[in-house]
């Protein structure tokens, strides 16, 4: 988005940072640049008010919520890994956890003797052997 308007900021950069922000997570001097920015530019201003009233709306709808202590640290863990263009080394074991347990759930809920697949027993395909045939 751009307004068509020159400005020492351009508008995709501002609103790329748009979150960061409203959050306060930028040095001083950053803010400060957006803030003339959004000063005279009227399109990132109203995105600007937009973002901020949804975050407002977000606090008082949902910030009473209890939040487990150590989330903070997993999320910002989870953000660093991403940055580093990781795959976390306990992802693959989740994975490999989930899919054993979806095995061992298969294996209990259905007799040793059932087909699993979803496939209709031979001869019992809800069609009849001719369908489609034309009689001769």
């Amino acid at each position: 988005m751009s307004c068509g308007e020159p400005h020492e900021t351009d508008c995709a950069e501002v609103l790329d940072h748009l979150y960061e922000y409203l959050d306060r997570e930028m040095p001083d001097s950053d803010c400060e640049k957006y803030k003339e920015h959004f000063d005279e530019c009227s399109p990132c201003f109203e995105k600007y008010g937009l973002e901020r009233e949804v975050k407002k709306l977000v606090k008082r709808c949902c910030g009473q919520d209890d939040v487990p202590t150590d989330l903070r640290a997993k999320v910002m863990s989870r953000i660093e890994v991403i940055r580093q263009g990781q795959s976390s080394p306990q992802e693959g074991s989740d994975a490999r956890q989930e899919g054993s347990e979806a095995r061992q759930d298969a294996s209990v809920s259905a007799p040793a003797d059932a087909d699993v697949s979803g496939a209709a027993p031979a001869g019992e395909s809800g069609t009849s052997p001719t369908a489609g045939k034309n009689p001769a």
